[in-house]
């Protein structure tokens, strides 16, 4: 149950995550949730913060957002942990990982690569946000001045519930041919990821609410999610003047593609969210260039919006840091560094509108050294 104290702790996080990714260099816009626990505590002057650089280009464009902090002398301290989700033999680094991010209580996140087909492996980034229930995504999709896509004004946020559905790995083969994979949706959950959407949207001045969901079908689970959804609105936020309405999951990829200017924000379950951020993703730029953030009620854990590893450029400085720049600027506001989340979120707009250096997934041929360099250089003149 979430109680007025916690909803109150909460609405921290919402200004959090929305100052990062909706404004551009000063503005504050995204949102994030309100939580339980308290800011981290300083330490000789520095927050001490997990790092989890990732497989694929983590490595690449971590080492992007720890030169320009190192320049900018930005009060964090990194505990580095080089984790690997390539096989299981990382198990017990990953658990220190664990360890750090329960006591720093916020991290900083590349994506872990999950193999597919390797029985007994699942998922450490389900496994990170189910064990800290971290269960709330936010990912907002919002165009760029000066990196033209099919779409203008593309603006919308996506709240994806980050700890059951689908992704509960609870799966098994009942007879040789035969799997059965449970989703599990629980009342509790969908109320939860509701309110926060629900407070994201007035924190950040937004208009609309939309669960999307696959009802028709899935009668009881989404039937379930869509109704608490429902339920919540009409009795806790009617008063608000915030819209409320809902679309079938499969109706709503083909609208988002066709026109992306008719969401505000949108609730999903998990599985539809990793597919949802993935279109949302598509219509302002790419996987490269959205931030993302993820909150529970003690722990806050920053990571690029999207989801992938980025294996087929992994070591050819290509990579694109702008997501994992922006998530760093998203970790620096629920810090409460809102000056040095400022200067560093200015300088990247900028240089995207610049058009001088961009990297290749956007149609350049930057570097990613290239372009931490124009960042760090528009920081420094600013």
């Amino acid at each position: 149950m979430i109680t007025p104290s916690i909803r109150a702790s909460a609405s921290g996080a919402l200004r959090t995550a929305a100052a990062a990714a909706q404004r551009a260099p000063v503005a504050r816009g995204m949102a994030s949730v309100a939580m339980e626990n308290k800011l981290p505590a300083k330490y000789g002057g520095k927050y001490t913060v997990t790092l989890i650089p990732g497989d694929g280009i983590g490595t690449e464009v971590t080492d992007s957002v720890k030169e320009v902090f190192e320049t900018l002398n930005v009060p964090v301290e990194w505990e580095e942990y080089n984790v690997s989700g390539e096989t299981t033999g990382n198990a017990g680094l990953f658990q220190e990982a664990m360890d750090s991010l329960k006591r720093n209580k916020v991290g900083l996140k590349g994506i872990l690569f999950t193999p597919m087909g390797v029985a007994g492996h699942n998922s450490w980034n389900v496994a990170m946000r189910q064990s800290l229930d971290i269960y709330s995504s936010v990912v907002v999709c919002k165009s760029l001045p000066g990196l033209p896509t099919r779409h203008e004004n593309v603006d919308f946020a996506i709240i994806r519930e980050n700890t059951e559905g689908e992704y509960s790995g609870l799966e098994h083969q009942s007879y040789p041919g035969v799997v059965e994979s449970l989703k599990v949706t629980t009342k509790a959950k969908a109320e939860r990821i509701a309110r926060f959407a629900f407070d994201f949207a007035i924190k950040n001045n937004r208009k609309k609410v939309t669960c999307v969901h696959k009802a028709n079908i899935m009668k009881l689970g989404d039937g379930l999610f869509l109704n608490t959804c429902k339920a919540v609105a009409e009795n806790e936020y009617g008063h608000t003047g915030i819209e409320f309405d809902q679309m079938i999951v499969d109706n709503a990829s083909m609208q988002l593609v066709a026109k992306p200017q008719q969401f505000d924000v949108v609730v999903l379950p998990n599985l539809y969210g990793s597919i949802i951020s993935n279109i949302g993703a598509a219509l302002v730029g790419g996987p490269g260039v959205v931030p993302g953030c993820n909150f529970g009620r003690e722990y806050a854990l920053f990571e690029p919006g999207c989801r992938h590893v980025g294996k087929d450029i992994a070591g050819k400085n290509r990579a694109n840091p702008t997501a994992f720049l922006l998530s760093a600027t998203m970790l620096l506001r629920h810090l409460g560094l809102e000056d040095q989340a400022n200067t560093i979120a200015s300088s990247v707009y900028n240089v995207i509108k610049g058009g001088y250096h961009r990297t290749y997934d956007v149609g350049g041929t930057s570097s990613t050294t290239d372009f931490t360099k124009a960042v760090i250089n528009k920081a420094l003149a600013a």
